[in-house]
């Protein structure tokens, strides 16, 4: 159902003062929303962060953390609650606490959960040291409704006895504050073993009261990659606050989930190897502050190098700096980041507002900064190092898209880490978790990720301190050398590349990988090759670039014009070596298939696709679409489809291989459709409450998606294409430091009554036309970053009512490979 903006906001006013689950404060929406109504009037420095919504995604399987970071912070402070939490944090107040810790991700879908280590309990004992509550069960309590609050840079969580935990932070180190009731005896426990997925594989604890100080560290296991791979983690708690807290009580405990819960008052270490017959360790310290003061701070570095580092983080981070300080200096990275595209705030719909600055918050939390805490193969590089990669199969659609209209130089470090693990490894990741190598999804997306760096900054490459050849020979590594094991790096190269698509059942000598997915992975490598096809035409390797552009076309080999489904022919379909296709039914795994199937990494996924339908993933031809809708069948039964494939349930707004369907009508020179559809995506699947994306954010992919639709544009990843659809505000302007260049985007014409999820008569939302500085373009629906992005300027997207008028493209469709485009490189 349509409605109007104001009354959407209401809706999602009413719901956080009434959900059942009542988190977070309803105080937190009334503030972001004052401060939005305030800002239209502000005549000095904005504070964006007052925009941002943390909350967002914390419910509905978003798996966001709400926590204190910074931004690309490689800690994050939250809560670990008990249920289904894998950033920490969720909503649901039926769960417990069990601790406030620094480390985790944020939205990524590891089912056990990631990080979680080194967790603090305040806890109030009034039978004494022996008395305390020290397991993990035994520490849980409910929080009080309406408690939680959180904004970029800072959290907190009143717990039902009323001990209030608050957090804020830097790259690597943070402040932690507990309140306790009037004259009660603080409490704190640390706990050395549990993380949240439970992987705990050894290690050491060392109490020092004179210093106050506790260290730990240990080994850890992966929460989306091989078991039997380990990381390490150390961290560092000063609990003296610079002098002002006084140690009373301290020692050690140990505890399991059968009965034991043993406590060693004043002894100082913990030693743990491997528990090789398997089991649980619950371990860690216990201490208590001197008189009853009412707030405890602690002073927390973390490091994945060793705990004298950790200790260093901590000292040149924090050193004597206030709860206070830390916040203020939060806030004005935050802000930094969140100033690099301004929308008139004046104009723009409250809704709009808050869910844009709450995506593009997310947009810059992940992935963790880890430079300089390197561990295993890594140890003694010189280039920087980025974790928590979750994955490159998500994030190449929209994330790095969004960072190369403003972040070039964090853009760069991250590419630096890319290309730094080809030359470790041999490949380039897909995925990379807690410092590990990770599950490959789709392949080696990552090749699209520094294409598209490539396409963007190649002239800027050396000064971002980027070695195209090194780049390129990168990418060659993905697509022609296959590794030992491409379940967890590049891809099933050989036989690709010997078939012209993944096959089925294929004849492996020399590598092992799980031999599903055929269908996806043709499609997605095929796609990569499109990628290096590009970097291969900048860089004048001619030869190369026949090989990946014929490579690109690898998509159709999998194309079945014989399969059939609600009337339409021609799907994408797994195939043997003998060329002969394996039917599976476009509907399996679809959002309404019916079958209890399995259809992602599991090794009985037999459909053929990964988390998608052949529904979905027939769609997935960004760089040719003219020539897919040739092989479905022409223009008129290209758009049939799409509106089938939305209309019947096939689409999921949440899943990337659809992320770019909506804006299909674009290639069959509909435009306005697109309009239309892209609209309808927004407010069925997207608000500003808890439960506000569609599903995990997949490390920012739902949020830079959305970035995208309400900007008004959708890139194509690997190229310096923009498609033009229809801006939710009347005007935004981008600004890139590196390039000291800024381009303000202009909805001319701008209606307010389009944004909503049906556009109502008479509203003006449809495109017809795109300026970009002072020059027409002949086409309206794509321009090139090169044009406008790279230089400065102004876009002026003039827009109307007449959607007839204006239902095509003008001079030139978005551009296809089989139809020439993509023929030069900027």
């Amino acid at each position: 159902m349509a409605c109007s903006t104001q009354f959407f906001l209401a809706i999602v006013l009413l719901f956080a003062l009434t959900s059942v689950w009542a988190q977070p404060s309803p105080q937190v929406q009334k503030r972001i929303s004052q401060a939005i109504k305030a800002a239209a009037n502000a005549t000095g420095d904005i504070d964006y962060t007052q925009f941002v919504n943390v909350f967002i995604g914390t419910d509905n399987d978003g798996d966001v953390c709400p926590g204190a970071s910074i931004p690309f912070g490689m800690v994050k402070f939250t809560t670990d609650l008990t249920g289904y939490a894998p950033a920490g944090y969720i909503t649901d107040n039926t769960q417990t606490v069990r601790g406030m810790s620094p480390l985790h991700d944020s939205g990524t879908g590891a089912g056990s959960g990631s990080y979680g280590n080194f967790e603090v309990m305040p806890l109030l004992c009034p039978g004494g040291f022996d008395t305390c509550t020290t397991s993990v069960e035994a520490r849980e309590r409910f929080r009080k409704n309406n408690t939680d609050d959180a904004s970029p840079g800072y959290f907190s969580l009143t717990l039902d006895n009323g001990i209030q935990l608050e957090a804020t932070s830097t790259r690597r180190a943070g402040l932690e504050r507990f309140t306790f009731p009037k004259k009660s005896k603080p409490f704190l426990v640390l706990d050395l073993a549990n993380d949240l997925p439970g992987t705990f594989a050894g290690g050491s604890m060392t109490i020092d009261p004179t210093k106050g100080r506790i260290t730990m560290g240990g080994l850890w296991g992966s929460s989306w990659g091989p078991g039997r791979f380990n990381y390490e983690a150390f961290a560092c708690y000063d609990l003296l606050n610079g002098g002002n807290q006084t140690l009373d009580e301290f020692g050690v405990w140990t505890a399991d989930t059968n009965g034991l819960d043993a406590k060693g008052l004043g002894m100082t270490q913990l030693n743990f190897t491997r528990n090789l017959i398997g089991g649980v360790y619950e371990s860690g310290a216990l201490v208590s502050f001197q008189g009853t003061p009412e707030t405890i701070t602690v002073r927390v570095g973390v490091s994945f190098s060793s705990a004298d580092q950790a200790c260093a983080n901590a000292e040149s981070e924090i050193g004597d700096a206030s709860f206070e300080d830390i916040v203020a200096q939060s806030k004005a990275l935050w802000n930094e980041k969140l100033s690099k595209i301004e929308l008139d705030l004046a104009h723009t719909p409250l809704n709009v507002t808050e869910m844009f600055y709450s995506s593009l918050y997310r947009a810059f939390l992940t992935p963790n900064n880890a430079t300089d805490e390197v561990q295993g193969p890594f140890v003694g590089t010189t280039h920087h190092y980025f974790d928590s990669l979750y994955c490159s199969w998500d994030t190449f659609r929209t994330f790095y898209p969004l960072m190369a209209l403003t972040s070039p130089v964090e853009f760069s470090q991250i590419v630096d880490s890319y290309i730094d693990a080809w030359r470790v490894h041999g490949w380039m990741p897909e995925c990379r978790a807690n410092h590990l190598r990770g599950w490959t999804q789709g392949g080696s997306s990552g090749d699209v990720i520094v294409g598209h760096f490539a396409m963007t900054y190649h002239d800027e490459a050396a000064a971002l301190g980027i070695d195209l050849n090194d780049l390129y020979s990168a990418l060659l590594a993905d697509a022609d050398q296959t590794p030992p094991n491409w379940d967890i790096e590049g891809r099933e190269a050989g036989v690709y590349n010997q078939f012209g698509f993944v096959p089925a059942s294929a004849l492996e000598t020399n590598s092992v990988g799980r031999q599903t997915r055929e269908g996806s992975r043709t499609l997605e490598y095929s796609f990569e090759d499109f990628a290096i096809r590009n970097v291969a035409l900048l860089l004048n390797k001619t030869s190369d670039f026949e090989t990946f552009n014929n490579r690109s076309l690898n998509y159709r080999n999998v194309f079945d014009s014989s399969v059939k489904s609600d009337g339409f022919a021609g799907f994408m379909q797994k195939r043997f070596m003998n060329g002969t296709f394996t039917f599976t039914d476009p509907v399996a795994c679809s959002p309404i298939d019916n079958v209890s199937r399995s259809c992602s990494l599991q090794d009985d996924n037999v459909v053929g696709f990964y988390e998608s339908s052949s529904w979905e993933y027939s769609w997935f031809v960004p760089h040719d679409t003219a020539h897919l809708i040739q092989l479905m069948g022409g223009n008129d039964t290209f758009v049939k489809r799409l509106d089938h494939f939305f209309e019947k349930g096939y689409y999921y707004a949440g899943n990337e291989p659809s992320f770019q369907t909506p804006i299909g009508y674009h290639y069959a020179n509909h435009p306005t459709q697109s309009v239309d559809r892209v609209r309808d995506v927004v407010f069925s699947n997207f608000d500003i409450t808890p439960a506000g994306i569609p599903g995990n954010d997949d490390q920012a992919a739902m949020a830079t998606l959305l970035a995208f639709h309400l900007l008004g544009l959708y890139p194509v990843p690997g190229s310096t294409e923009l498609l033009v659809v229809s801006p939710f505000t009347p005007k935004y302007t981008v600004h890139n430091s590196f390039l000291n260049v800024s381009t303000t985007v202009t909805t001319q014409g701008f209606d307010a009554r389009s944004v909503q999820q049906t556009i109502p008569k008479g509203a003006a939302a449809y495109v017809a036309n795109v300026t970009i500085n002072g020059a027409r373009l002949a086409s309206r629906c794509h321009f090139d970053f090169y044009d406008v992005f790279k230089t400065g300027g102004d876009i002026i997207i003039e827009v109307t009512a007449d959607k007839s008028a204006v239902d095509d493209c003008g001079a030139s469709l978005p551009m296809s490979v089989s139809t020439g485009g993509f023929s030069v490189a900027r």
